[in-house]
């Protein structure tokens, strides 16, 4: 067979590959064979050595011509099946916009930052103003300015949760409670002072249903010429009713607190039974809500405050316990606990 005939055969038999392909991948495989360095055109291009001078111009036209219609043919075909293939494929990944979105499942606040908002806004309705202060404190604000001696029982180890800090001698620790805000506040800032103070606390206690080591409480102060007691009883009843409702009573018996004098703790009347007693309540009628009091003079004197000139009210209120009593939850280890299935029972 001559070398016409052969890149004749060849021709045909390619054009017939080439129009059997399917796929832009089997295409370019093909294109290897067809029109590469090893395929038959190449051989018949080198073979040209062979033919009679004579022969050589118009036998190498040929090769030529066969090789450029082969890759012209292959052009060809690969861009028919690269629009197949594009066309099938915006038909599977067709996506209908004017169909609604489907929007993302939405979170919410945890259920103590809920009502810790809450309170916020109750208070900020009355002119305070919302203060912070640092979780880890020294010793001097969160018991020596706040009228605590170096030999209360809360000052111990086993009470609280005390940080390596060098030698400090004042020692360092995770507050046990937000009242240092009070101390850091008072001497930066000239009475009046109205503040809440919401975050949380640290305290060495075994975890169980009603005590955890992280918990969450408001502290609140008010300074000001001619405070008295009255303010403060009308200011926490005012709280009180805003937060359970215009029919809670509200009942101040004595107490003891080292920052506040004369101090007292503030009961009301249980929502479950109307005071009438039950399981809630211990069948007394009442809870146990918070803990208040004049500010001692001796805390002024910390901070440079003359106690002959301002009086005023500070009060404290666990935030885990308000959430526990308003909802119903039973045990605050739940409020620290991940699992959604709790969660998502508060929206």
């Amino acid at each position: 067979m001559s070398l016409e005939q052969q890149l004749c055969t060849i021709e045909a038999e390619a054009r017939r590959r080439i129009g059997d392909a399917e796929t832009v991948a089997e295409l370019d495989a093909l294109e290897a064979e067809i029109v590469g360095p090893q395929s038959d055109v190449a051989m018949a291009r080198r073979g040209l050595r062979d033919v009679p001078a004579e022969d050589r111009p118009a036998i190498g036209r040929l090769v030529n011509e066969v090789a450029t219609g082969l890759g012209a043919l292959l052009t060809e075909r690969r861009e028919a099946l690269a629009a197949v293939e594009t066309e099938a494929r915006l038909v599977e990944e067709r996506i209908d916009v004017t169909l609604p979105g489907r929007a993302p499942a939405r979170g919410t606040a945890h259920l103590v930052m809920q009502v810790t908002q809450e309170i916020s806004d109750i208070f900020v309705g009355l002119g305070y103003t919302i203060a912070g202060g640092p979780e880890i404190e020294t010793a001097f604000y969160n018991f020596d300015a706040l009228n605590t001696p170096v030999w209360h029982p809360s000052r111990l180890e086993s009470d609280t949760l005390y940080v390596a800090h060098g030698d400090d001698p004042e020692g360092v620790l995770l507050r046990t409670q937000t009242s240092p805000v009070q101390a850091r506040y008072m001497e930066q800032h000239d009475p009046p002072v109205y503040i809440v103070v919401p975050g949380r606390c640290f305290r060495r206690d075994a975890t169980d249903a009603t005590h955890t080591p992280v918990f969450h409480q408001m502290e609140g102060l008010a300074v000001d010429e001619g405070i008295t007691f009255a303010d403060l009883k009308g200011t926490l009843r005012y709280f009180v009713r805003e937060f359970f409702g215009p029919t809670v009573r509200t009942r101040f018996q004595p107490h003891f607190f080292p920052f506040t004098e004369p101090s007292a703790e503030l009961a009301v009347s249980c929502f479950v039974c109307d005071g009438s007693g039950c399981r809630t309540c211990g069948n007394t009628g009442w809870i146990e809500l918070l803990g208040c009091g004049m500010v001692d003079p001796n805390v002024f004197g910390a901070v440079g405050y003359d106690p002959e000139e301002v009086s005023g009210f500070a009060f404290g209120v666990g935030i885990d316990r308000l959430v526990m009593m308003r909802h119903g939850v039973p045990e605050l280890r739940l409020f620290f606990d991940p699992d959604l299935r709790v969660l998502e029972q508060y929206p």
